[in-house]
């Protein structure tokens, strides 16, 4: 299993656009092959941060996901709503022995 962490900082005032939006993206993403489950977090001093973290099969089920037209589709308008572009990061469990 992989975590995905999504962080995207939006322009002032869309917090509540924003939220409407990834409803889609959320209905979206729970069909995907290969995805686990997910939560989306907001920054408690800075409203317009939010992070997403998803638990995925492996990254090969991410990459399909992150490069998919339907993951392109359902965040078009969320895309037009960011500060700046997303940062994501994929992370993998490892060994501490």
């Amino acid at each position: 299993m992989i975590k995905v962490i999504i962080e995207r900082i939006l322009d002032e005032d869309m917090e509540s656009t924003y939220d409407a939006e990834i409803k889609k993206t959320l209905t979206a993403v729970m069909s995907a092959k290969g995805f686990i489950s997910g939560t989306s977090y907001g920054d408690v001093h800075s409203p317009n941060i939010r992070t997403i973290i998803t638990n995925w099969d492996n990254v090969g089920c991410w990459n399909r996901w992150y490069q998919s037209s339907v993951r392109r589709e359902v965040n078009q308008a969320i895309t037009l709503m960011l500060k700046q572009e997303e940062k994501v990061k994929v992370l993998m469990p490892q060994s501490l022995s």
